[in-house]
């Protein structure tokens, strides 16, 4: 990795870029470090450095971390933009939502920050070109059901409305619900505990923070309806949903583990995330791949492949990774069609939202896709849990009711 790797530090108390140098000592051989005191001096080096990450204080003087990172998110897209920083009102949190992946709290652990950096950095290994990296680091949301994003802005925007009535939008939306979850499940926010599902992020963060949000920060974007042949978004939210409810019961027949069910229920929902980004930023050459999976009647991932050299697993993948989303999710996202790829010794995440992905496509007596989906045995086999394939297909089948 070394030189490759350069990352900028942003704060405006030079004892605490000093401590930073002195924790981070022990990175010098993997990472080039730069260090600015206010928004001006970043600028300055962001114009003659490569750097891939930027990690700004949110209070300084002339130029706060929000407004900084505005100006390298436009600038300088490519740059993964964190945020740390201590307690901060509603108002600087919201001016931070849009143009950061991540934020911070403040002090943070230096090994938070080495492990937060780290990852960031590891997810090169799941996407190698670099053009691809760069689009998905300029995504600030994805696209959202028409009809559901214009239902949510009017809900707002009434005097009469019911939290519940707005987690209902939200939950039913894969683009709002991976955004809502990333802002709850980081310091944004300062909720101290894990929040396992969109229903749940809605309800703690309460009706006037997510009418803050959603009006005045444009992190809900309603999709394009462009002209994509062989595209449905509605089919493939409908098809996320299913996964995530599925997986989230066949964690529940095996584990007695909250935070995991929530967790499959969360990759179940974004494992497909990566074909609304190919859908809505590259338009023209995602038509390309669904033609050619549909002439040459193969998976759609060995098309994107073809077309792009990676498939939606892995650009959904590091988009989630790189929004701060956990390690499991991750995975299970970029790995749900080839879980053998992976080196695990019990069941986990990806291993319900593998199975459940595949028999939400086999239940669909529609879905030209089906076919080309299969439950890896011999990873089931590895892990000794072939067996109990049949009593999780029955039971996902009874039991997941379409809403």
């Amino acid at each position: 990795m070394g030189n490759n790797v350069h990352i900028l530090f942003v704060d405006d108390e030079p004892e605490i870029l000093s401590g930073l140098k002195g924790v981070l000592r022990s990175m010098r051989r993997e990472w080039k470090m730069f260090f600015a005191e206010n928004g001006q001096a970043a600028l300055e080096i962001l114009s003659d450095q490569p750097i891939d990450v930027i990690v700004a204080d949110m209070r300084m003087p002339a130029m706060d971390g929000a407004e900084l990172l505005k100006i390298v998110s436009e600038k300088y897209p490519h740059v993964v933009r964190i945020i740390l920083s201590g307690q901060a009102n509603e108002k600087a949190v919201l001016k931070a939502v849009r143009p950061s992946h991540q934020y911070l709290a403040k002090p943070c652990e230096p090994e938070k920050l080495k492990s937060v950096l780290k990852k960031v950095f590891n997810l090169r290994e799941l996407l190698s070109d670099v053009k691809l990296r760069q689009l998905v680091s300029e995504i600030t949301n994805l696209p959202s059901l028409p009809e559901l994003y214009i239902a949510l802005d009017e809900l707002l925007r009434s005097d009469d409305v019911s939290i519940k009535e707005v987690s209902d939008i939200i939950s039913k939306d894969v683009g709002m619900s991976i955004k809502i979850l990333q802002l709850v499940n980081s310091a944004y926010f300062g909720i101290p505990r894990h929040v396992e599902s969109a229903a749940q992020a809605v309800t703690m963060l309460g009706l006037n923070t997510i009418k803050a949000i959603v009006l005045s920060t444009g992190v809900f974007s309603q999709f394009d309806e462009k002209t994509i042949k062989q595209f449905s978004l509605h089919k493939i939210i409908n098809h996320s949903m299913i996964t995530g409810h599925y997986a989230k019961k066949i964690v529940s027949l095996e584990v007695n583990d909250q935070q995991q069910a929530g967790d499959a229920l969360i990759a179940g929902m974004l494992h497909n995330i990566g074909k609304l980004i190919f859908a809505d930023k590259m338009p023209d050459l995602y038509a390309n791949s669904l033609s050619l999976a549909i002439g040459e009647r193969m998976p759609d991932w060995q098309a994107e492949k073809e077309v792009f050299g990676t498939s939606h697993a892995e650009v959904g993948a590091y988009l989630v990774g790189q929004w701060g989303l956990q390690n499991n999710i991750v995975e299970a996202i970029a790995y749900h069609h080839f879980p053998s790829k992976l080196s695990h010794a019990h069941f986990n995440t990806l291993t319900a939202v593998h199975v459940a992905s595949v028999l939400a496509h086999q239940n669909d007596s529609v879905d030209s896709q089906a076919g080309h989906h299969q439950i890896d045995d011999e990873y089931l086999g590895n892990l000794h849990l072939s067996d109990k394939l049949p009593m999780w297909q029955t039971s996902c089948q009874e039991t997941f009711k379409k809403e």
